[in-house]
């Protein structure tokens, strides 16, 4: 998120209201400068001086106060935001702002703002399946406001269903999804990541040390910024992130499989995938022994999936990685014309914080009309937007 952004946090009398506090210290550490509204009912659930605490401004409570600095306050937090979000949002904040009233400092607020509002709805699961709130949550959206779909799982009134507040981490997201320029509106982009494993018993298998991070990052920048996301990945720790169409496989085989099942809809294809070369030969059906002796495997070649993608490539834009341990533009530049790639994103596993599971990179984009783009310590956000930046002016 952009450290100028400017978020109002309006929380509502729900039992949800306490993750504002997290919500409200993720804004802050990714530079947001947050104002809070608090309605009456919210704070019986928790207390203002929490999010004053961790927002280091004052918490707005009440509708009527003393005019300061010429200022009418809803107007004036109508004003400031960039983004106006409602966490929780309450079936009774939902059908009255549905219903255009406007009794508080909150829906006040909201009346007023000219700029995003994103509702975050959360409370019993009958409650949200009422067709009344189902109403005014279409209402909702047909007047442009964003509703962010409700979780499931364990609800405070003991039972399991949706109605859940999503976790703070998704909301952060969701907000930095509608601020983000939907520049690559209409790309279908496919990307592949995570390692491959390709196993030699039931308990054993041959990997590498991907962690998935920088495919990842392609897919939740590649989605901020509009483009219709499909990830491919091998086996990961991360969470599969939220609005792209996720696939999981494990072996070298199964990632051809599903990119030639979706290839074909896609224009722009970024393989971030650390696939397997090889795999052994045989694949044991039980666990193989020790022994005495050595073990000898062999291994054959697993399928050149950029290989036999840059053969069909058509009008596609292809992105190839290469992760080298020298010679590092040679290689990288080799292995672009070879497989027919548009780019290639070359780094040096040597340089401090490039490689495998950083949070960050350092890599060299090197183009098939013979551009170089040298790029400093950035972390893997940073650089998928960089890389989804050649995809935006691949044609001008």
């Amino acid at each position: 998120m952009p450290t100028d952004r400017k978020i109002v946090l309006g929380i509502t009398g729900g039992i949800a209201a306490y993750k504002a506090a997290s919500l409200t210290r993720l804004l802050v550490k990714e530079g947001a400068a947050v104002r809070v509204i608090m309605t009456r009912s919210a704070q019986e659930f928790i207390t203002p001086l929490t999010l004053q605490t961790l927002s280091g401004q004052s918490v707005y409570t009440k509708m009527f106060i003393p005019w300061q600095e010429n200022e009418l306050t809803h107007i004036a937090l109508a004003e400031f935001a960039d983004l106006l979000v409602v966490a929780p949002a309450t079936a009774n904040v939902i059908g009255k702002i549905a219903g255009g009233i406007a009794d508080d400092l909150l829906t006040t607020t909201v009346m007023a703002t000219k700029s995003p509002v994103l509702f975050c709805p959360a409370m019993n699961a009958n409650m949200l399946e009422n067709p009344a709130v189902r109403e005014n949550m279409e209402k909702l959206t047909a007047r442009g406001y964003f509703l962010m779909a409700s979780a499931y799982g364990d609800l405070a009134c003991n039972v399991e269903g949706t109605g859940r507040l999503p976790e703070p981490e998704e909301i952060v997201e969701e907000i930095n999804t509608i601020l983000t320029p939907k520049d690559l509106h209409g790309k279908n982009i496919l990307i592949t990541a995570g390692p491959t494993r390709e196993p030699l018993d039931p308990v054993r298998f041959i990997t590498n040390y991907s962690s998935g991070k920088m495919g990842y990052a392609l897919a939740i920048m590649a989605r901020r910024r509009g483009a219709n996301v499909t990830l491919i990945s091998g086996p990961s720790a991360l969470a599969p992130p939220r609005g792209v169409n996720f696939v999981g496989i494990a072996t070298a085989c199964e990632m051809l499989d599903a990119v030639l099942e979706h290839y074909k809809q896609a224009n722009v294809i970024i393989k971030a995938a650390a696939v397997a070369d090889y795999r052994p030969a045989e694949r044991a059906l039980s666990k193989i022994k020790k022994r005495e002796e050595n073990l000898h495997l062999t291994l054959e070649r697993n399928p050149d999936i950029i290989a036999e993608l840059g053969r069909q490539k058509g009008n596609r834009i292809i992105i190839g990685f290469a992760m080298e341990t020298e010679n590092l533009v040679g290689n990288a530049i080799a292995k672009m014309e070879t497989k027919n790639m548009d780019y290639i994103v070359a780094n040096l596993l040597a340089q401090p914080g490039a490689g495998f599971q950083c949070d960050t990179n350092i890599v060299t984009i090197i183009s098939r009309n013979g551009t170089r783009e040298d790029l400093p310590l950035m972390n893997k956000m940073q650089v998928a937007n960089r890389i989804l930046d050649k995809v935006r002016f691949h044609n001008e």
